[in-house]
């Protein structure tokens, strides 16, 4: 129903943020929340997902993130808040290349997506995306920087928020501590890429 929406982010939290379009906040389930920048004017790509008792938005930085999302609801055993946690994972040109090369050892690690689901989606996108790949490299966020303890914090939380158990991340925080100050986004990225 929606295809994006423009406006000034109000909130940020682990797992949505708050835009705010002449005096009505949407609430919107994101990927990575700290891509987005607080108290700036955005412009958010939506889907709308009705449920029996729920309405929700899902938000995406670009066309071709919402194109991926898209793709990946229609693989079955994937449902938005599963493609939200793939789409994490800033490596959306790596998630492309191992769809397209059966590479089911790196979908699995993903949460929640066991070795059937992996081998799901495999079967159901390897040929489907050829007009993501020549877009993919847009897909990366750009993010401000911004200081760093509460940052990391944020980030941990993040990577509850979508899904990683919490012996998973207390495993990987000692490493992103030992990184130079990073934005939320980065280490929410790094953190992706340590629980691989």
């Amino acid at each position: 129903m929606y295809e994006y929406l423009k406006g000034l982010i109000t909130e940020i939290s682990p797992n949505y943020i708050v835009i705010d379009i002449q005096g009505i906040g949407y609430r919107i389930l994101v990927a990575n929340p700290y891509a987005f920048s607080l108290d700036s004017k955005m412009t958010v790509y939506v889907e709308q997902i009705i449920r029996e008792n729920e309405h929700t938005l899902y938000g995406f930085l670009n066309k071709q993130e919402k194109n991926l999302f898209q793709k990946l609801l229609n693989v079955s055993g994937i449902g938005p808040k599963s493609a939200l946690a793939i789409l994490a994972n800033n490596d959306h040109t790596g998630l492309i290349n191992a769809i397209q090369q059966s590479d089911v050892g790196f979908l699995t690690k993903f949460p929640g997506i066991g070795k059937k689901t992996a081998q799901q989606i495999v079967l159901d996108l390897q040929n489907k995306l050829s007009d993501l790949v020549l877009a993919n490299d847009e897909m990366a966020p750009v993010v401000p920087a911004v200081s760093s303890n509460s940052q990391l914090a944020d980030a941990l939380l993040a990577l509850e928020a979508l899904g990683y158990a919490k012996k998973d991340i207390n495993r990987v925080e000692k490493a992103l501590r030992k990184l130079d100050e990073q934005t939320t986004a980065k280490y929410v990225s790094a953190g992706l890429k340590l629980l691989q």
